[in-house]
């Protein structure tokens, strides 16, 4: 297969940041899931593998996964049962399996919906939007005011207020609780949130955000227990 089948995609007039992972090994399936979702202008990274898939699922922050049932290395079944783990993205099961156990068997463990190969692209763009509508939809509406319990983050002053009295920040004490209440009950890694706060030039340790994490904590008190550990992966901020 020619490697810029597995390179990342994304065309300039892109409005929309939408992003998608899709771990898929034939390159056939490849070339017409591509074509399909080009039209719809999101960015798209393509992996081979499912040790490939998982790397990338640390390493990134997505709207929504697509999986193949049969990848070489970490099969689908195993590579949806580990993002579900840590993560309530929607994925999406591709398979040539056709038994009603098999596709019972990825729902058990968490796929949102379960594609029978051949596939139909009409179908499977219809099913990457009505899931991206229950997700990403509540994600394109910027509110001024995000509350977090009595935590109150005003996103144009950038000032932040808890039971209605201004705390003090670092710019990146704010900015990481910003991406954490943009993304609440999602179990964020280490990589993503240096990638999303720091940016991907950032040279230094992951090590990093658990220092940054600890300084907020302390400012955050006694609400500092909204943002709890994934232990050997990341923070989440959690909301009732």
């Amino acid at each position: 297969m020619n490697k810029h089948h597995f390179d990342h995609f994304l065309r300039d007039e892109c409005m929309d940041d939408i992003r998608l992972l899709i771990a898929e090994s034939n390159p056939d399936i490849i070339s017409s899931v591509k074509d399909c979702i080009d039209t719809e202008c999101y960015y798209i990274d393509l992996v081979p593998n499912g040790i490939a898939a998982i790397k990338s699922f640390r390493r990134n922050s997505y709207d929504l996964v697509i999986i193949d049932s049969h990848l070489p290395e970490l099969d689908g079944y195993n590579v949806c049962y580990q993002i579900r783990k840590v993560s309530d993205i929607p994925i999406i099961i591709i398979s040539s399996m056709k038994k009603e156990t098999d596709k019972l068997s990825f729902y058990k463990i968490g796929a949102d919906d379960f594609l029978v190969k051949p596939i139909s692209m009409p179908e499977l763009m219809a099913k990457i939007k009505v899931l991206l509508r229950r997700t990403v939809g509540l994600k394109s509406i910027s509110p001024r005011i995000i509350l977090v319990d009595q935590i109150h983050i005003d996103t144009v002053s950038r000032v932040v207020y808890i039971d209605d009295k201004e705390i003090q920040l670092t710019p990146k004490e704010y900015e990481l609780l910003l991406y954490l209440s943009q993304n609440p009950n999602r179990a964020l890694s280490r990589e993503v949130l240096l990638n999303e706060v720091w940016g991907v030039d950032f040279i230094g340790s992951d090590r990093t955000v658990d220092t940054h994490i600890k300084t907020l904590r302390d400012s955050l008190k006694p609400y500092h227990q909204c943002i709890s550990t994934v232990w050997g992966y990341g923070y989440k901020l959690e909301l009732l």
